[in-house]
């Protein structure tokens, strides 16, 4: 789905702002503290700019933002019982919603001390995303997309995460197209298009290529106590080629 450019402008604000919360809660995440405490310091600064949490919006998730810790993959559930400590992998999804419309990011990053080496597979999370959008362009297929992000974690000796896609964004946290994997996939017919915002994201594993639903009903984890990185931005498809939209989250 493409946009008109009054479209366009409106959804980087929101954008802005979805960058902006992120950058400022890695920065606030302490050893100690609950993801509880976190998303509630994320949902005060998503008001501040009278924006809205878009998983609540959208899908009445519990909780302001979506906060994994070291087996969780996504979709994690803020909570008063999941206390962060030194050396954890920490990922955090902040999508929100402006005058209706979305903006999506998340990172991956280590508390404190890197003590189990997950800045091997963060550091190369984000060179592969890095890279990834280099190469996107109108007409580009999102199948030649995926087969190159695929390709690159496999060179990096990772896996990429076979059900978990990036997706298009604008008027809804979610619409066309619905599926941008970080994986080859010939039955994806869809191209890059001209004015087409998009959520590009990584999910680089070191263990399973499958993310498996809890119990809680929300939060993804892998099933062989493998690690995943996430890195994700949204971009603005241009005819010179995209155009980071959520630039300032310091990822």
């Amino acid at each position: 789905m493409t946009n008109t450019q009054n479209e366009i402008i409106k959804i980087e604000k929101a954008c802005q702002i979805a960058a902006s919360v992120l950058r400022q809660m890695i920065k606030a995440t302490k050893a100690g503290m609950s993801t509880k405490e976190l998303d509630d310091y994320g949902y005060e600064l998503i008001k501040s700019h009278n924006a809205k949490s878009a998983p609540i919006e959208m899908y009445q998730f519990p909780g302001a933002t979506c906060i994994c810790i070291n087996h969780e993959v996504a979709h994690g559930i803020p909570s008063s019982q999941k206390i962060i400590q030194d050396g954890d992998l920490v990922n955090i999804d902040v999508s929100v919603e402006l005058d209706g419309y979305y903006g999506d990011n998340g990172c991956s990053f280590v508390v404190g001390e890197d003590t189990k080496n997950h800045n091997e597979i963060i550091n190369c999370s984000k060179k592969i995303l890095k890279h990834a959008i280099k190469i996107i362009k109108p007409g580009l297929k999102i199948s030649e997309f995926g087969k190159f992000l695929e390709n690159e974690t496999i060179k990096s000796g990772f896996k990429p995460i076979r059900n978990l896609v990036g997706h298009g964004i604008g008027k809804k946290l979610h619409q066309h197209p619905l599926e941008i994997p970080c994986f080859y996939d010939p039955e994806n017919k869809d191209t890059f298009k001209e004015g087409m915002t998009v959520a590009i994201e990584t999910f680089i594993s070191n263990g399973s290529e499958l993310a498996h639903l809890s119990q809680d009903d929300w939060t993804l984890t892998t099933k062989n106590n493998g690690y995943t990185a996430q890195h994700e931005h949204t971009l603005l498809v241009n005819k010179n080629g995209c155009r980071i939209l959520t630039q300032n989250n310091g990822i």
